[in-house]
């Protein structure tokens, strides 16, 4: 029983972490790197539990709006988002091993995965095997894809300096926006709300494709390997990002 629960629970995050490394298909990252990115993730677990329930000892109408506003956009998205942020600056930003925009993307999912994965085998342990089916087609992938969203900006952060500070705090504030929105209509459970909530998980999938097809795209590797740039110019593009035709899709 336990070990079907277990691997309910984990089996979304495996499969959605094959993904992604298989997209990395220019160069690679060291599995080093990327266990330290997934540790990352399933080490901010306690004080993200800690603050949540610091931050749930606000006074609230638990059926106003406001007190589902606060719940999911401070409460759950600013302290889970905000810590993955500081885990990805903490570890992962000046690694050598990021070392195209590309990666900016692969170190954030796995960072969010490491915390999805702790987060549903809480959730599947509770509610069984109809909890786990369904988050593994919806929390899950959110997670990951809010950590798209992050390691995009932190991406385009990392090599155009001159976008550097705008990016970085993109690099919180989209993965930020999205998440309190995923919660706050799963929170307010409204069927006002609830309408909104497949369209809301198409838009998340659309925009993790396509910011990773926009940066793949653009990869050093891929450009050297086929156009024949310098690698040294690829790597160290122009500082107003001239090259990159995606610069300007912010969100």
């Amino acid at each position: 029983m336990i070990k079907s629960l277990l691997f309910v629970s984990l089996a979304p995050v495996i499969i959605i972490a094959l993904y992604i490394f298989i997209r990395d298909k220019y160069e690679r990252e060291p599995a080093g790197r990327l266990t330290i990115a997934l540790v990352a993730g399933l080490l901010i677990v306690p004080p993200v539990i800690a603050v949540e329930r610091f931050l749930m000892l606000m006074p609230g109408n638990p059926d106003g709006i406001m007190y589902h506003f606060y719940h999911a956009f401070v409460v759950a998205s600013f302290t889970e988002e905000g810590f993955k942020y500081l885990a990805y600056i903490l570890l992962i930003w000046r690694s050598r091993d990021f070392n195209e925009k590309f990666d900016g993307i692969v170190y954030a999912v796995f960072i969010s995965l490491g915390f999805a994965a702790v987060e549903n085998m809480l959730y599947v342990y509770r509610g069984g095997y109809q909890v786990g089916m369904l988050r593994a087609f919806t929390a899950v992938p959110a997670h990951a894809i809010f950590g798209i969203s992050m390691g995009y900006h932190f991406g385009l952060a990392k090599f155009y300096p001159d976008e550097r500070k705008k990016q970085l705090r993109l690099a919180f504030l989209i993965p930020f926006i999205w998440h309190g929105a995923y919660d706050f209509i799963l929170m307010a459970g409204k069927s006002m709300y609830l309408i909104l909530f497949i369209p809301l998980l198409i838009l998340l999938w659309r925009s993790g494709f396509r910011r990773m097809k926009s940066l793949s795209d653009v990869s050093v590797y891929r450009i050297t390997g086929f156009g024949g740039t310098d690698a040294a110019t690829a790597i160290n593009p122009p500082a107003d990002g001239s090259d990159d035709p995606n610069i300007s899709d912010q969100a």
